[in-house]
């Protein structure tokens, strides 16, 4: 898998350095906290919210199981609407497949539709390797293009910039790609907008090829759907001669149908908007409308291998909404650019290490990037219980290996953890086999509650310091119930164990 932040270090010293950022957990702060309180409204709207969630679970589920059959039916659906379609096995063979393509037309530019897919495999890298100039039309994967950034939300990749140094990347950046620079202009929002416009209007009716992803693909009619709020996408899905889509083969749902689901659960999730305001359709080519060759490339690239995993599959079921990032304590501190992915926030922690395989220590470290609140399942559309998978990819970096990457078998080494926590877990493993001993632990602790610490000494001290000690009660369960109810009534179960 690519899309790897090069040079990124593990998630705990990326989120310390983040935190010291006083700029970025401004801008983060003030953006979550708007983004989740219209999303609990436009939400709150809707009295059958809990069913559409649980729809749309079960049919992303439905469609993970079928996935063979359902990718099938898509490719000769595609195929009989007058497109092309190429499998991808990972991202090598993605960006090969879409670098051939385009040079077939003989154009060296192309203009893009925001995709996560697209950033996951490095294409636009791979296309200037090629002498291929790639165009962000989204205004905010413009503004990270243009300010040689990095995007750290799924949904506003640039939120990570305030108003003022959008204004300062336009007035630097934009006068070498073709235009002048802005003369005056401001940080006032509808200034910015138009700027962007007039410096993408001239590629949009330049372009002969166009690259997208999906957010849906219906099996049963080959049609793609791409839903979003500017119109840049439309302009990108209908003017270009060629059309290429490149897209994860979870992204598909069986029926057409199916799509009333999530028209209404995406865009109250992600903008807070009862709909989008532009949904954009289209199976195949059609003679003088759109497109002339439309190719699309499904997007394996670890997926499979996710399948695989009866806990970890559920992430398959995101639809990129990204409101687990905005009600997340973690992301909204730490910045997407912690976690050394495209993928951010929580459903980063769990996506990106089962794609790449838990095989660096970035990806080793994201099931740990979380206090497991459980914010993140209560928000998300499709029900992923993010914690649980999170826990359970713990699991799989405690325990090592063998884990299973593109065909061959990845032995992790188990990992240690601290020494002073092992022989703690030592220590109570033996007081807790010894009913006895956990007695007279429990009557000394109580007698000796007044003297308990306010924090804990040597290594204990990170812990203590965010957290309070819990207080001691008076006496032990097991003694008050002696006391009240007499040696002839025990609690259930204690006979003979630690009580």
């Amino acid at each position: 898998m690519s899309g790897t932040f090069v040079g990124m270090p593990a998630f705990p010293e990326a989120a310390h350095r983040a935190v010291g950022d006083r700029t970025l957990r401004g801008n983060l702060r003030h953006a979550t906290h708007t983004i989740r309180a219209k999303r609990a409204g436009a939400v709150a709207e809707l009295s059958d919210w809990a069913a559409l969630r649980e729809a749309g679970r079960q049919i992303k589920d439905h469609a993970l199981r079928h996935l063979e059959r359902c990718l099938v039916q898509l490719e000769d659906a595609v195929t009989a609407a007058g497109g092309v379609v190429h499998w991808a096995a990972d991202a090598e063979e993605a960006n090969r497949i879409v670098t051939g393509l385009v040079k077939a037309t003989g154009e060296s530019e192309v203009v893009k539709v925001k995709s996560m897919a697209t950033q996951e495999i490095g294409l636009n890298e791979a296309l200037e390797a090629a002498g291929i100039r790639a165009y962000e039309t989204d205004l905010a994967e413009l503004i990270v293009q243009l300010g040689k950034d990095r995007p750290s939300h799924i949904l506003v990749p640039a939120i990570h910039r305030n108003r003022g140094e959008i204004r300062d990347i336009f007035r630097s950046e934009m006068g070498a790609w073709g235009r002048p620079a802005p003369e005056g202009l401001t940080d006032e929002p509808a200034e910015l907008a138009e700027a962007s416009r007039l410096h993408l209007r001239e590629k949009f009716l330049r372009a002969k090829v166009g690259i997208s992803g999906a957010n849906f693909m219906v099996a049963e009619t080959g049609t793609l759907v791409v839903v979003e709020s500017e119109g840049n996408g439309r302009m990108c899905l209908t003017l270009p001669e060629t059309l290429i889509s490149v897209v994860g083969i979870e992204k598909i749902v069986p029926t057409w149908q199916d799509l009333e689901v999530f028209l209404q659960t995406l865009p109250r999730s992600s903008t807070a908007e009862r709909m989008n305001p532009y949904t954009s359709m289209w199976t195949g080519t059609t003679d003088g409308d759109g497109p002339d060759t439309f190719h699309l490339v499904l997007l394996d690239n670890g997926r499979t291998d996710t399948l695989a995993d009866p806990v970890g599959r559920q992430a398959l079921r995101c639809i990129r909404c990204s409101a687990c990032l905005n009600v997340c304590p973690v992301y909204e501190r730490a910045g997407g650019h912690a976690y050394g992915s495209v993928y951010p926030g929580p459903i980063g922690a769990v996506l990106t290490p089962q794609l790449r395989g838990v095989q660096s220590p970035i990806d080793a470290s994201l099931p740990y990037a979380s206090s497991l609140c459980g914010a993140c399942y209560e928000v998300c559309p499709v029900a992923i219980d993010i914690p649980e998978v999170l826990v359970h990819l713990r699991e799989r970096v405690v325990q090592g290996g063998p884990v299973t990457r593109d065909g061959a078998k990845v032995i992790l080494k188990p990992a240690k953890g601290h020494a002073a926590e092992r022989a703690a877990m030592r220590a109570a493993r033996w007081v807790l086999g010894h009913p006895g001993a956990l007695r007279t632990g429990q009557r000394l602790a109580s007698r000796a509650r007044r003297y308990r610490p306010r924090t804990l000494p040597g290594p204990g001290r990170a812990w203590t310091a965010s957290r309070d000690l819990p207080a001691l009660p008076t006496e032990p369960f097991r003694d008050w119930w002696q006391r009240t109810h007499g040696e002839d009534h025990r609690p259930a179960g204690t006979e003979g164990n630690a009580g």
